[in-house]
């Protein structure tokens, strides 16, 4: 029987990597020619926009994990089926269940790929490829796109609008308040550095203007430090799409955001949904044996992979409109994060309940 279980497991892995590699290779191609418009902007050239675009590719990985495995599957089992190699087994008194843990099998292990590729090679990587494009292109880097990083600590608000360097941002703005709307001071440096000890940062050219009951005191120019739990890494974090950041940066973001009274519901929501993303891997593979024994058992390979686009297009459109669900309508960020795979879990069991 392991002798099965491994055929099984090396064939999902086997097609579930040539389906992976065709959408990477698509993939990588419209994230190149997206660069083009920005060729020739500074010191950006096409061996720039081609290292951004390999540098993108883990990331493009993890999202398209869960639709490769399942078009693989489709291909794999249906190439097995399609033989009569599955029908031999049935035959030979192998049960569904039996097929269905071997499917498992290799959903756990592209499982563990995926949990890889989204919290240890994804995220500094891409990371790494924002910076090296920003900092080819301009000499001041906005850090947040065309915006601006906006971070509170406490009764301070903190706003990063250019990094020139590790640790090193410009444009940088200090908002006061000795209660909640209430300002009392709105300060600019020209330039801020990580400070020798954690949580200081030095602030050069710093002017600041001070609201005094009925007067307003501007100081000239000057450099101070500011005491702030704020560091380089978090205002990284806070200038990152969500659903771009790690599991455990989104946690910090979260914890933060709650801990100053903040919106977390979009992080919260990201966090959830990176866990259910990875657990949708194995869902989807058993996903594949009832289809691969039934309905698709003799249908050419074109049918299996139309049927694993449509479902994989309908998880991810399912996964966008409950994020901005939970926005519009404020409702539960765990739950929503949830209803994509777990509505995939009830159709997979519903269907190997059915298989025969």
């Amino acid at each position: 029987m392991r002798i099965l279980d491994r055929y099984l497991v090396r064939t999902i892995l086997l097609y579930t990597g040539m389906v992976l590699g065709a959408l990477l290779t698509l993939g990588a191609l419209f994230v190149f020619i997206e660069q083009q418009d920005d060729i020739g902007v500074g010191n950006y050239g096409a061996s720039d926009a081609l290292l951004y675009t390999v540098l993108n590719l883990p990331q493009q990985a993890f999202e398209f994990m869960p639709i490769s495995v399942l078009i693989g599957g489709l291909l794999g089992l249906g190439v097995l089926a399609r033989g009569s190699e599955l029908v031999v087994v049935r035959a030979a008194g192998v049960s569904v269940a039996r097929i269905a843990a071997s499917a498992a099998v290799a959903g756990l292990l592209l499982a563990v790929v995926t949990a890889l590729l989204g919290e240890v090679l994804a995220p500094p990587l891409q990371k790494f490829a924002r910076q090296q494009k920003a900092f080819s292109k301009f000499s001041d880097v906005s850090f947040a796109g065309s915006g601006s990083a906006w971070v509170k600590d406490g009764n301070t608000i903190i706003s990063v609008h250019e990094q020139t360097g590790d640790n090193l941002f410009g444009g940088v703005y200090v908002f006061r308040f000795a209660a909640p709307q209430v300002l009392v001071s709105i300060g600019h440096a020209s330039l801020a550095k990580l400070g020798e000890s954690e949580g200081r940062w030095r602030l050069d050219g710093y002017a600041e203007t001070r609201i005094e009951g009925d007067r307003v005191i501007a100081t000239p120019p000057r450099s101070i430090e500011l005491q702030t739990k704020v560091n380089p890494g978090f205002l990284g974090l806070a200038a990152s799409e969500p659903r771009q950041l790690p599991a455990v940066g989104l946690l910090r973001l979260t914890q933060h955001l709650e801990a100053n009274g903040l919106e977390a519901g979009t992080y919260i929501f990201a966090f959830w949904s990176r866990v259910a993303r990875t657990i949708a891997v194995i869902i989807v593979a058993l996903l594949a044996v009832p289809f691969a024994l039934g309905p698709l058992r003799t249908t050419g390979a074109g049918a299996r992979i139309v049927t694993g686009v449509l479902i994989g297009v309908g998880y991810f459109l399912a996964q966008r409109t409950l994020e901005s669900g939970s926005i519009v309508f404020n409702l539960d960020p765990v739950i929503l994060a949830w209803i994509p795979t777990a509505t995939i879990a009830l159709v997979a069991v519903i269907l190997l309940a059915r298989t025969r």
